[in-house]
């Protein structure tokens, strides 16, 4: 059996309605796994592939991260989880992470819910010796004009990523993250849907493109395979040099 065959393994991977989730959800889909997505509209049926969403195959349930109570009280329909992606995210724009409301918003989802969400599949994760895989971003380490929740959560999320690796190791489970960079999604149309915005963007990514959810699929299944068997606590930036030049 390959390493990277993930037949008989249950994984969720919240945010994975769309975008670098929806990516990494089909990665493990096409190997082998049974997967679940929480996305945060009423049904499958309300995503759209232009969108970056195809739910082909997928288990989806509805899910406000933001509500913490509502994912204390989920009543998962696996008895089995072997490996959790928290891909949920959201950003602000026009300065509306310096006020604070808006900063609260995107701390509370980018940052706070990755811990209800880790802590509420704790015990079924360390039943199966499982993985938690974070996806942060490179914003953690740099300056991210304008956006100030956002890059205090992403930075929040790899020291997260580090203690929960360290204090949940001792239980079997192994923590990990990826922090991609610049990837091609509906968050990131700011940038990609502005050719001028999107130019400068690339002429600092040695790699010379965009990152695709695909790209950050590799990573995860790498991160959640016996290949990463002796990977505790680690944020792998996936964004083509970006943070090199």
């Amino acid at each position: 059996m390959s390493d990277l065959d993930f037949s008989g393994k249950t994984v969720l991977v919240v945010g994975g309605s769309s975008g670098i989730g929806n990516g990494i959800a089909h990665g493990f889909r096409t190997h082998g796994a049974e997967v679940h997505v929480w996305g945060t509209r009423a049904s499958a049926q309300d995503y759209k592939a232009e969108e970056g969403s195809d739910l082909t195959g997928l288990s989806y349930a509805h899910m406000d991260v933001a509500d913490f109570d509502a994912i204390g009280a989920y009543k998962p329909p696996f008895k089995r989880l072997d490996v959790l992606v928290l891909a949920q995210g959201t950003v602000l724009y026009k300065r509306g992470e310096f006020e604070m409301p808006g900063f609260e918003k995107v701390v509370g989802v980018n940052l706070n819910s990755m811990m209800a969400c880790a802590m509420k599949f704790r015990d079924m994760l360390s039943a199966a010796k499982g993985s938690l895989i974070t996806i942060s971003s490179t914003s953690a380490y740099h300056a991210t004009r304008g956006n100030p929740a956002y890059n205090a959560s992403k930075a929040g999320l790899v020291g997260l990523t580090r203690t929960l690796g360290e204090a949940w190791a001792r239980d079997g489970i192994r923590v990990n993250g990826i922090a991609p960079g610049l990837v091609d999604t509906k968050l990131t149309k700011v940038t990609t849907e502005n050719p001028e915005r999107l130019s400068r963007a690339l002429a600092g990514i040695p790699l010379g493109r965009l990152g695709q959810p695909e790209d950050m699929a590799g990573v995860a299944l790498f991160l959640a395979s016996p290949l990463a068997a002796y990977v505790i606590g680690q944020t792998i930036p996936v964004d083509g040099g970006l943070i090199l030049a």
